[in-house]
């Protein structure tokens, strides 16, 4: 592995942008191209997986597999087929011609005939102290992952957008209970996805209230890990209650990883980078986007995977018929 790059110019047919499922897939993908890709992992290698311990729903695993471990697995695979991994953090791009030049913060610059980029999304989180403690504890942000672990369970959703409606009424094919805890007295879903949470019988709420507080027991202390409640604080009357429930699924909203595109690629108003239907291709020809960065809907490993996929493979077929272009 290159790691020792500073002041350097590293020049590839395709740079990827990021190491998550879809990075580490476009990397294997762009290597059995023989394009030589060079991926720098950025601050997070391996994305929000590292910080999911049991993954279930990634197909090819019988038994569960832990999030780490895939990423190394995704990695490795990547490194064995050819890919260049450099660890960097790209700080400046300009896409306005190619070669594209993206800058490195150890002082690298990347001249890139295509560019893939795959940094993914983070979930927004409460900010109280014990999240971290209690992360894969019975605190999570991805129904779709973790629901199934919550079987004939009470558990929280917090939040009162799409996001939490959604995961509210899909955890209910699982858990005994839901309480939907929100800080205002009505919620700001679509209206007829309101109407569906509030027939369903398994859903209660808690209006104007926040979590303050998660109870149970954490790694490292006495007694057998795993969060048993929640403090909640109503904001009107600034009375506290304990709600027992065994999980906390925090839907507050995603924040994509897109800053370092603004005012070069097309993006919507929440920051999601746009790219042409059935494809990955940005407002950019020869730069594609994979993964979180423009999937705010299903947000899930194996789809950042597949598009990592398609990102690979699109970016082969454009530097061919650029060749041929070239050639011609």
């Amino acid at each position: 592995m290159n790691t020792e790059n500073k002041n350097k110019e590293i020049k590839t047919k395709v740079l990827i942008i990021g190491a998550g499922p879809a990075g580490y897939t476009a990397a294997i993908y762009a290597a059995r191209a023989n394009l030589s890709p060079v991926q720098v992992l950025g601050l997070e290698p391996g994305g929000q997986l590292m910080i999911t311990t049991e993954v279930e729903n990634y197909p090819g695993f019988a038994d569960i597999i832990q999030g780490p471990w895939l990423m190394e697995q995704m990695k490795g695979q990547a490194e064995n087929v050819g890919t260049e991994m450099i660890h960097d953090l790209i700080t400046e791009v300009d896409f306005s011609k190619r070669p594209f030049i993206c800058k490195g913060e150890n002082g690298t610059v990347y001249k890139a005939e295509t560019v893939i980029i795959a940094t993914g999304a983070k979930a927004r989180w409460l900010g109280l102290p014990a999240e971290e403690k209690f992360r894969g504890l019975g605190v999570s942000a991805c129904a779709t992952c973790d629901g199934f672990f919550f079987r004939g369970k009470n558990v929280a959703v917090v939040g009162g957008g799409n996001s939490a409606v959604e995961e509210a009424l899909f955890l209910t094919n699982f858990v005994n209970k839901v309480t939907l805890i929100h800080r205002r007295d009505t919620l700001r879903a679509e209206k007829i996805m309101q109407e569906r949470l509030f027939k369903n019988e398994k859903i209660e709420f808690l209006w104007d209230s926040a979590v303050t507080d998660i109870i149970g027991i954490a790694h490292g202390e006495e007694g057998t890990p795993g969060m048993t409640g929640l403090r909640v604080k109503n904001l009107k009357t600034d009375q506290e209650s304990t709600l027992d429930v065994d999980g906390m699924f925090v839907a507050i909203g995603h924040d994509p990883a897109t800053q370092l595109f603004k005012d070069q690629l097309k993006m919507d108003k929440a920051g999601y980078i746009i790219t042409d239907p059935d494809s990955t291709l940005t407002s950019v020809k020869g730069v594609y986007a994979a993964g979180d960065v423009r999937d705010k809907i299903y947000r899930q490993a194996v789809t950042a995977a597949g598009m990592g996929c398609m990102a690979a493979l699109e970016a082969d077929r454009f530097l061919s018929e650029s060749e041929n272009t070239e050639n011609s």
